[in-house]
């Protein structure tokens, strides 16, 4: 049985989750350079798709490109993330089996594992906007802000959905399907404002708009995060509660992990 009160040794955490990393690309002939290809790519096929196609105009005086970057950025994290951190415990199943090994790092590892291309492509964003004429301003200091929250709430989704895998296979197609529901109803790819005030009200709840909407407001709308903090609070609570709620579901099931892997 695994010690509930377990320390994590943040030291081994990033060099485990940079080794995970490394890892996921491991016999390929690219390597870890997929991790990055594959993110650009899908920016191209939306902006060929919606710009090309659809003859989206710009937004704000932004080019099109530009808005549709800003939104795309955090959502690769966002769908990475929850998709990575399912199967987790069922990949290193080899270690839960381990009485000494803290499995608690197990879906943390994936997290930052993701989040290092994340750092890469907002650093790209951040390139990608001054090739256009646009600089690094105030406004970006706010990024790492938005940064913590979706790490947040990225654990605690993640911490519930790598417990409750091992019992339910099925749990990543479930998931993987429900992402693609949820960014068609994140306004990733289209605006916002083309939706009735009704829509507006119910869609803002969706905790991932607070970060494509944070991110674009640090890139295009100029805005800080304090001018709206009342729907701040309630973003902030809805991640916590996704914290507290995930790290009960996985101490709950974490003694039968070994007997199911």
């Amino acid at each position: 049985m695994h010690n509930k009160k377990e320390k994590i040794d943040w030291q081994f955490l990033i060099q485990f989750s940079i080794d995970d990393f490394r890892n996921k690309y491991a016999g390929s002939l690219m390597g870890v350079t997929w991790a990055f290809i594959q993110p650009l790519m899908t920016i191209v096929i939306y902006w060929f798709i919606f710009q090309i196609g659809f003859r989206s105009q710009p937004v704000e005086d932004y080019p099109f490109v530009l808005w549709l970057v800003a939104g795309i950025i955090p959502w690769f994290f966002i769908s990475e993330s929850v998709t990575g951190v399912t199967p987790s415990l069922a990949e290193y199943s080899y270690l839960v089996k381990k009485v000494l090994f803290n499995i608690n790092i197990l879906p943390l590892t994936r997290i930052i594992s993701c989040f290092l291309v994340q750092i890469f492509l907002v650093v790209f964003t951040i390139v990608f906007f001054a090739c256009f004429g646009y600089f690094p301003d105030v406004y970006y200091l706010q990024l790492p802000y938005y940064m913590l929250y979706m790490i947040l709430l990225l654990t605690g989704m993640g911490y519930c959905t790598a417990a409750l895998y091992p019992f339910f296979k099925d749990l990543l197609q479930i998931v993987n399907i429900v992402m693609q529901v949820v960014f068609w109803l994140t306004p990733i790819v289209w605006n916002f404002d083309i939706m009735s005030e009704g829509i507006r009200r119910i869609l803002v709840l969706n905790p991932f708009y607070y970060v494509v909407t944070g991110y674009r407001n640090a890139f295009i709308y100029k805005e800080f995060f304090w001018e709206n903090w009342k729907m701040g609070i309630y973003y902030w609570a809805a991640a916590l509660l996704f914290l507290l709620a995930g790290r009960k579901v996985f101490q709950k099931m974490k003694i039968h992990f070994a007997d199911v892997l």
